[in-house]
């Protein structure tokens, strides 16, 4: 099987050690282009605004009201390591925020069962698209679309169209409330889930499956991976922390309502596929979407603070989508013309 490393975008060491000190930092700068232009977002931002971007209450504002994307953004980095999209994370955090306050104001049920329960029907979800992609070979964004707006039309039967509101127990808003060390909840469920898919994609055997899947399938199967299990996996992964993430967004505003969650489809999305084009370009990586995400909520932040219109959000999104893909492809093209003059030093065999 082809090495996974072979199809990073990212400069080796021998690579950079033989070439000069300037070609190599051109080599890293595309790669790494993203961080670089998020911590000069933040300085620039900081120059402008003294008084209130760099300051702890915009950093804790931050990291509360996007660790909710960067969580989905995680969830749905999972199937995409396999070459599939999951696109129910965007409409089932709708009917999983809905369930658990209903299962709580309407039925009685103790916090910590009605995140159980939710739990279970996330991952229920998740089985299905599986079973939809891999078993009836239906294409995931035609699966994911179906599954979803199913979800989206059972949040609509279940809130009745209403809002879904009354008394929480205190155990489930600090769900969202807590701050440990001065640290958002939300931001922490982000430390604890990003640790574990690092762990997960870059040290242990299963991220080297997935990665093989989604590079190419039939080799990945031919070298005795389960592509089936794996697949279903992933897909139950992502609905998982879909469900988990509807219980934090849940928690955070108290109320269920069917209009909340589809605006959070998109940036999702895009977090996942941002990350695809920093840190290891070319494939979807945990801190690739993490800055991807974390982009986009620095640059829209110094805007609004400094007096910006409510259209400029989608327009940062979509301007910072299109330099990030610029910034992979002038990557791709250093990482091939370097490759192929590599190839042509290398004498022919004997």
């Amino acid at each position: 099987m082809q090495s996974l490393k072979s199809t990073a975008l990212e400069p080796t060491r021998p690579e950079l050690a033989g070439l000069p000190r300037w070609r190599a930092a051109a080599r890293i700068l595309p790669v790494y282009g993203l961080p670089i232009l998020t911590l000069a977002l933040a300085a620039f931002f900081s120059i402008l605004l003294p008084d209130s971007f760099p300051t702890a209450l915009n950093v804790r504002s931050i990291l509360s009201d996007k660790a909710i994307i960067v969580l989905l953004s995680l969830g749905s980095m999972l199937p995409m390591m396999t070459g599939r999209i999951d696109l129910t994370i965007g409409f089932g955090i709708v009917m999983w925020h809905i369930m658990a306050i209903s299962l709580q104001v309407w039925y009685g049920i103790p916090w910590p069962l009605a995140i159980l329960v939710v739990l279970l029907c996330s991952g229920l979800a998740g089985v299905v698209n599986g079973l939809l992609v891999e078993v009836a070979q239906i294409d995931s964004i035609i699966a994911t679309l179906g599954t979803g707006t199913i979800l989206y039309a059972l949040a609509l039967w279940l809130s009745g169209g209403r809002q879904v509101m009354g008394v929480l127990a205190p155990g489930f808003i600090d769900v969202n409330a807590l701050s440990p060390l001065g640290i958002p909840m939300p931001a922490v469920y982000v430390i604890v889930l990003g640790t574990v898919l690092w762990i997960v994609t870059e040290r242990l055997p299963l991220g080297r499956q997935l990665y093989a899947i989604g590079a190419n399938e039939k080799a990945a199967a031919l070298n005795g991976i389960s592509v089936r299990a794996n697949v279903v996996g992933v897909f139950i992964g992502s609905g998982l922390v879909a469900g988990f993430t509807g219980c934090v967004l849940a928690s955070k505003l108290q109320i269920g309502q069917a209009n909340v969650g589809l605006d959070y489809l998109l940036p999702a999305l895009v977090g996942a596929f941002l990350g695809t084009t920093t840190i290891k370009p070319g494939r979807v990586n945990v801190l690739g979407t993490i800055v991807g995400v974390l982009i986009l909520a620095i640059g829209i932040s110094g805007i609004q603070q400094l007096g910006g219109q409510f259209f400029i959000e989608p327009l940062f999104n979509g301007t910072t989508l299109v330099v990030a893909i610029a910034l992979a492809g002038f990557a791709q093209r250093r990482r091939s013309v370097t490759a192929s003059k590599a190839a042509k030093r290398v004498p022919p065999a004997a």
